[in-house]
């Protein structure tokens, strides 16, 4: 259901939690891609992406790849396999896309800060520091997105951040 929220109204997630890259994109020009299988060599596994999306870079005048990676479950190297995912989607799609735009939606219950880069370096030398957007509901509050009429703000109201005695609060917000 997550997955299919995000490929319906894509342009309202990406609106609502970052209004500056949405100011860069062209939504009329927004296509699902096919599901991507892609094979970590090492680690042997193959894993799908969860949404990979092309849409027009205005600045660029270029399609781009968004990627869309939900996580329901804490796993301690998810910035390592968010890597490994751009990797191969840069690796498969450099020709013919300048781009690619990885975020992550973290949805489950916990409240801690999720880390969203993975660097390597030696001693006044970076080798590598790749960093990816992220989304952590349980972080955001509830009160900036009731008045939205984004139907994305609506849906995930119930993921955010309230406490127990709010619990009641967010429900007659919601209906109201």
């Amino acid at each position: 259901a997550f997955k299919k929220l995000l490929q319906t109204f894509f342009a309202e997630f990406i609106e609502l939690f970052f209004p500056e890259l949405n100011r860069l994109l062209d939504h009329s020009e927004t296509r699902l891609l096919m599901q991507e299988l892609l094979v970590d060599i090492v680690g042997e596994e193959a894993r799908s992406l969860d949404l990979l999306l092309e849409t027009r870079y205005k600045e660029l005048d270029a399609y781009v790849l968004v990627h869309l990676e939900p996580q329901s479950y804490r796993e301690t190297d998810f910035n390592e396999r968010m890597f490994i995912y751009f990797s191969r989607l840069f690796e498969r799609h450099r020709k013919e896309h300048k781009l690619i735009i990885p975020i992550a939606i973290f949805t489950y219950e916990d409240t801690r800060d999720e880390p969203n880069m993975l660097e390597m370096m030696i001693p006044e030398h970076d080798i590598l520091r790749f960093q990816f957007l992220k989304v952590e509901l349980r972080k955001q509050d509830w009160r900036r997105f009731i008045d939205s009429d984004n139907p994305v703000a609506a849906a995930l109201l119930a993921k955010m951040g309230y406490t127990r005695k709010e619990k009641r609060e967010v429900r007659f917000a919601y209906l109201r």
